[in-house]
């Protein structure tokens, strides 16, 4: 598909690259407008007093510098999710627990569009996928690794939205740190979360930044200002890339102030970008590419995922913007 081909799907990651960015955002928002209730400040306060420490890292350019920060990112939100698995297993067990009551389960079907967005959403990081194996040391392993750490990952969200549901039934936030009672472990639950989203966001936003200053350095004009032979960067160039992602911060912070609620952006993203990144634009590029080598049923599969994206995609979208 040529350069439209590579057009769209930058286009696309820079779209739910942004997506998935604004959703941390918010996410650490709501939480702290929680833990920090009648202090008088508002979800956007909390939202811009992120900034400097964003853009702080930001500045740091190596995936593999920010290693330490994403290891003890995982590790506030693996003890957050431990403490968030107790409470709903407590719940469980010392509440009065019917499956009837789950309507979800036992009668409606109608929110699994939104569900579906949410799925698909949680997996937004995929953007992330070449510049992760551009960074290993032993790429060659790289595929095994990635599976394992897929199927993980599933299991681990399954459980935990399996778990959270049985808890509170159809009571259940879509931030399930809002439906835990008011007491300490609560209030370092959601802050450990949000010092895990914090650490992760700069990874979030590395392709963003990436996209940003490939097409910057396409300019011609710029290419003379700030870079020297064409490729080192001059002091110019290096205050204009600091600069470029600090406005990119700001950007991402004033779009997150003004989204009304974590579920239904998440979904929409999920429905829309997410998508298409993950089902629709694979299979279209596939048979573009090996379309006449295919056998029939390869041929089929390909236009399940083409033609079922799209109507997911349409049918999510629709379902997501209705709840807004």
């Amino acid at each position: 598909m040529g350069n439209t081909g590579r057009y769209l799907t930058e286009f696309l990651i820079f779209i739910s690259q942004c997506g998935g960015a604004v959703a941390y955002l918010v996410f650490i928002g709501q939480n702290l407008s929680s833990v920090f209730k009648g202090h008088g400040l508002s979800l956007s306060s909390f939202i811009f007093l992120l900034v400097p420490i964003e853009i702080a890292l930001s500045w740091i350019h190596s995936l593999s510098s920010l290693a330490p920060f994403s290891i003890f990112a995982d590790i506030c939100n693996v003890l957050a999710m431990a403490v968030v698995l107790k409470e709903d297993l407590d719940k469980v067990i010392s509440g009065e627990f019917r499956f009837g009551d789950r309507k979800a389960i036992t009668s409606s079907i109608g929110g699994l569009p939104f569900a579906a967005g949410m799925a698909v959403f949680c997996f937004e990081g995929f953007g992330m996928t070449l510049s992760l194996e551009a960074s290993m040391k032993e790429r060659g392993g790289f595929a095994s690794l990635l599976a394992k750490a897929f199927s993980g990952i599933t299991l681990l969200y399954v459980l935990f939205g399996f778990s959270g549901y049985m808890a509170y039934g159809d009571e259940t936030k879509d931030i399930i740190t809002l439906n835990l009672p008011n007491n300490w472990s609560t209030i370092a639950v959601q802050v450990g979360l949000c010092l895990g989203l914090a650490f992760t966001f700069p990874i979030m936003a590395h392709p963003i930044h990436e996209i940003v200053e490939g097409k910057l350095r396409n300019s011609e004009w710029l290419r003379k200002v700030c870079y020297k032979d064409g490729e080192n960067p001059t002091l110019v160039g290096k205050f204009g890339t600091y600069l470029s992602r600090a406005i990119l911060i700001v950007v991402l912070a004033l779009l997150a102030s003004f989204v009304p609620g974590f579920g239904e952006f998440a979904s929409l993203v999920g429905s829309t970008v997410c998508a298409l990144i993950s089902f629709v634009l694979p299979a279209a590029f596939h048979l573009e590419l090996f379309g006449s080598s295919l056998r029939f049923w390869e041929k089929a599969l390909d236009y399940i995922f083409l033609i079922g994206g799209l109507l997911f995609a349409a049918h999510g979208t629709y379902n997501s913007i209705i709840g807004f």
